[in-house]
């Protein structure tokens, strides 16, 4: 097998799986900032445009999390426990419900466009045209994103970190080199403007997922998707088990996402600008969750693996060196957003009222990035444990507080900073309530029940 993180120190056992998936996440995060920086030029509008599009694609991968988060952490799970071929059932039965909720999530999305996009209330003709465009083509084609990230879940879960950070690098580059051509037009090239910026994204992931394919077919280490028939009738008990594992967190990710866009829809009362502020703020954002998330993705694997194998002491030291690590990347990130908002935002935005509106947002938002990066990891830590029930609830329920949240803050009280408010501080409670559930069911008798369950 490709990875067996059942043995070694674990410091270094986690580390070496979890900086190329942290690499791969900020990769990904370098994907958002350099459409926004490059989108940037276009203006406010395009920006806000963009970002509501944006927030489709990202709603697709809360839907794209069932196959991924289940397909990893069964995968996980069963090669800890040393049963190959159910590992291999399971990675089949990942794949093929990741390419069927991909082409239904397209479909849906270009049947329904324009009321879907409608729903955001964009006054202006120039963003509201920017949104319909982007988001056709980058909904139109969101089967590439399903697949990358099941491949990736089901790669990590064998102890493979490496191959899904080679592919990202590379479509990276892709997307690094298309995006000036396609949105700004250079040489023979024509101007595309927020449809090349679209063109870009999509063709860097058709290239990740297919590096990703070629790396089960001609590579010779063992791999529990080699040999896997796209087009096979998927047997009930492996999607079953997927879906167990899967749907919370996918209901979760759809949840929290749905949220943002009513929230969305609050900002657009107060212009283009600050939608675009709270849009592009929040890819900026990402650069702390996108790491924190990774790290949270190979403890995830870590802890799958070692609850198979039974070694729940590996699992607690497991969870205290993650949590050590990503609270100082949490910590510094925080003080880069609260004392640098004004030269980070000068990077995307080129008007006063959107620069002003920045410095607001990432001064609020950073005082919450270490709460938000220990609990991206912990629901990781937990997921990996077959929680994902329980990280499902908590989420659910303190990401919806920012609705009633915003509305008493952003009212006559704080108006739009109100609204940012909202999202730090549900963030900090967040991140406190994982960190104590994590303990909390890890505990002597709490640990004692799980073994046997997991026995059973």
């Amino acid at each position: 097998m490709e990875g067996n993180l059942t043995k070694g120190p674990i410091l270094k056992t986690l580390t070496k799986l979890a900086i190329p998936i942290m690499a791969s996440s900020f990769l990904g995060t370098l994907y958002n900032i350099t459409d926004m920086a490059w989108i940037g030029i276009l203006g406010s509008k395009a920006v806000a445009g963009v970002g509501v599009g944006g927030m489709f694609t990202w709603l697709s991968q809360g839907l794209a999390a069932m196959s991924r988060m289940g397909g990893q952490v069964q995968v996980a799970q069963c090669i800890g426990r040393g049963d190959r071929e159910k590992a291999h059932k399971y990675a089949q039965a990942a794949v093929q419900l990741a390419t069927l909720m991909g082409l239904l999530f397209a479909a849906v999305m270009l049947l329904f466009l324009h009321p879907l996009v409608g729903f955001f209330q964009l006054q202006d003709p120039e963003a509201l045209q920017a949104a319909l465009s982007y988001t056709k083509i980058a909904c139109g084609l969101i089967v590439f994103s399903f697949l990358t990230l099941t491949l990736t879940g089901i790669y990590t879960a064998q102890g493979d970190s490496k191959t899904p950070f080679v592919a990202n690098f590379i479509g990276l580059v892709t997307n690094m080199i298309l995006d000036p051509l396609l949105i700004l037009g250079l040489g023979p090239v024509n101007k595309f403007g927020v449809n090349g910026a679209a063109i870009a994204t999509v063709s860097a992931q058709a290239i990740v997922m297919s590096i990703l394919i070629l790396g089960v077919v001609i590579r010779k280490k063992e791999n529990v998707l080699k040999g896997i028939n796209l087009f096979a009738k998927i047997p009930f008990k492996y999607l079953k088990g997927i879906c167990k594992i899967g749907i919370p967190t996918a209901i979760q990710g759809m949840v929290y996402c749905g949220i943002s866009m009513v929230l969305t829809r609050m900002v657009s009362g107060f212009g283009a600008e600050a939608v675009a502020v709270q849009r592009v703020g929040g890819q900026i954002e990402s650069v702390s969750w996108n790491t924190a998330d990774g790290f949270g993705t190979a403890l995830n694997a870590f802890i799958g693996q070692n609850y198979g194998a039974g070694k729940m002491d590996r699992v607690k030291k497991g969870y205290k060196a993650s949590l050590c690590s990503i609270g100082i990347w949490g910590i510094f990130i925080t003080m880069m957003f609260v004392f640098q908002p004004k030269a980070i935002a000068h990077i995307f935005f080129h008007e006063p009222k959107a620069i002003m509106i920045a410095i607001g947002y990432l001064t609020i938002i950073g005082v919450s990035e270490a709460f938000m990066a220990v609990e991206l990891m912990t629901v990781g830590a937990l997921s990996g444990l077959g929680k994902t029930h329980l990280c499902s609830v908590i989420s659910i329920l303190f990401t919806s507080a920012r609705i009633p949240l915003a509305i008493i803050l952003g009212g006559a009280l704080l108006g739009l900073e109100g609204i940012w408010w909202a999202f730090s501080v549900t963030s900090i409670v967040k991140g406190i309530i994982f960190v104590c559930t994590f303990c909390w069911i890890t505990r002597g008798k709490g640990t004692a029940k799980m073994m046997k369950l997991n026995k059973e």
